[in-house]
């Protein structure tokens, strides 16, 4: 019987969860990158290898890159883009050097994922991420004071933030702005003001159709290299899946994605299809965007939200929440028959329980974790999927066991 492969994302020691702890979970491989090396310079083979042994001294796989990030750069076609995608392919041939073939990165502008509370507390003593668009603009009109942010917010909209802004002390004012403004996923690092509408100027002529062509442009350059090498690239979706702050977002719904994948249909070109972050708009409908593309969808990341009329969404138990998860864990077993028909090698398709509650005895080490990566939370959220997907690939196989007699 053919099961997902359960990983688990590791930021190394510095981040409060050690690869002994992860072998405690029930994951067999690790999602990890080599965090210390600025975005756009060269992965040496050396210290991929080393890595590398690390993880397998502790008895794991290292199954997943998560992530090799996409300089600044080349989304923005600058003058010097050719030498970051230079620098982008060698690192790949020094990933594929040491067996590592499946690769995640996104696209999005100047910001990764972006949370503005990384510990609402729930009513059970735990404590998730949440999003709310109200204090995003109360954000971006008060504080980051965005030349632009006036014409794209009602008036209404700016009534609520300026009263939302003035119910805050001067210490929730502080988080909310560190809470926006978090550096890439693998370190602790906070954009400054400053820092940010520099970053900010370099898009001031880049829209959403232009990104998308930025994208396709850096595709056509890498895939053919990850094709030859045997590298699959899956791009990871726009969170949240639509423009903040000013700066467009071109991973973040059917029409894009599928722009995306047939401007360049190579099969290394692909996707991590990530539940939470797509459905975080109503407007998308995961099953219909997964079945679409699921012979393409190389890495999952499996986590729910509770999405509100005002789009502000809660990230709630991961069998729970506005995606269907039971749902979606059959069209992937589905998906992985499929492939077994077609003798299609890429059936474990690796999975990790994306981001989890602050719970338990880790609430007192929250200041250690990176923000929705604590150990139990994750943990328990493995525990939930993994038993979900025992009980319906047992109902579908069955199912067709009895179609076949």
């Amino acid at each position: 019987m053919e099961y997902l492969e359960k990983t688990f994302r590791w930021f190394g020691p510095d981040f409060g969860v050690t690869l002994q702890d992860i072998k405690q979970t029930g994951a067999t491989g690790i999602v990890t990158a080599l965090y210390k090396i600025p975005t756009g310079q060269v992965w040496s083979s050396n210290e991929i290898k080393k890595l590398k042994e690390e993880i397998e001294s502790s008895g794991l796989t290292w199954s997943v890159v998560e992530s090799v990030n996409v300089h600044e750069s080349i989304k923005t076609d600058g003058a010097d883009s050719r030498e970051y995608v230079n620098n982008y392919i060698e690192t790949l041939h020094n990933l594929a050097k040491n067996g590592l073939k499946t690769v995640c990165y996104n696209f999005m502008p100047v910001l990764d994922w972006t949370r503005t509370d990384l510990r609402f507390p729930l009513s059970n003593g735990c404590y998730a991420l949440h999003y709310s668009p109200l204090a995003l603009a109360a954000f971006d009109l008060y504080l980051l004071k965005r030349e632009e942010a006036t014409k794209d917010y009602n008036a209404e909209t700016k009534r609520k933030a300026n009263d939302f802004l003035t119910s805050l002390s001067d210490q929730e004012v502080t988080t909310l702005q560190n809470t926006i403004m978090a550096g890439l996923p693998g370190t602790k690092d906070v954009l400054s003001l400053d820092e940010f509408r520099s970053r900010h100027k370099k898009y001031a002529s880049i829209d959403e159709t232009q990104l998308k062509k930025n994208l396709i442009k850096f595709l056509s350059q890498v895939i053919p290299e990850a094709e030859e090498l045997g590298i699959k690239m899956c791009i990871h979706p726009d969170d949240p899946p639509y423009s903040i702050l000013g700066l467009p977002r071109v991973v973040n719904n059917i029409s894009n994605i599928r722009y995306m994948l047939e401007s360049v249909p190579s099969y290394y070109n692909g996707l991590t299809f990530c539940c939470g972050s797509l459905g975080s708009c109503s407007g998308n409908d995961i099953l219909e965007i997964f079945k679409n593309f699921a012979h393409r969808v190389h890495f999952l990341h499996l986590r729910n939200v509770h999405l509100e009329a005002d789009q502000s969404f809660l990230e709630v138990n991961h069998l729970e929440g506005s995606v269907p998860m039971a749902k979606f864990m059959e069209a992937i077993i589905e998906e992985q028959v499929k492939r077994v028909s077609k003798d299609n090698k890429d059936v474990n398709i690796p999975m990790r329980s994306d981001h989890g509650h602050l719970m338990l005895s880790d609430i007192p080490l929250q200041d250690t974790f990176y923000p929705g990566y604590s150990t139990i939370g994750r943990m328990k959220g493995l525990a939930e999927l993994s038993g979900l997907e025992l009980g319906l690939r047992y109902k579908i196989i069955e199912n067709e066991s009895s179609k076949n007699k």
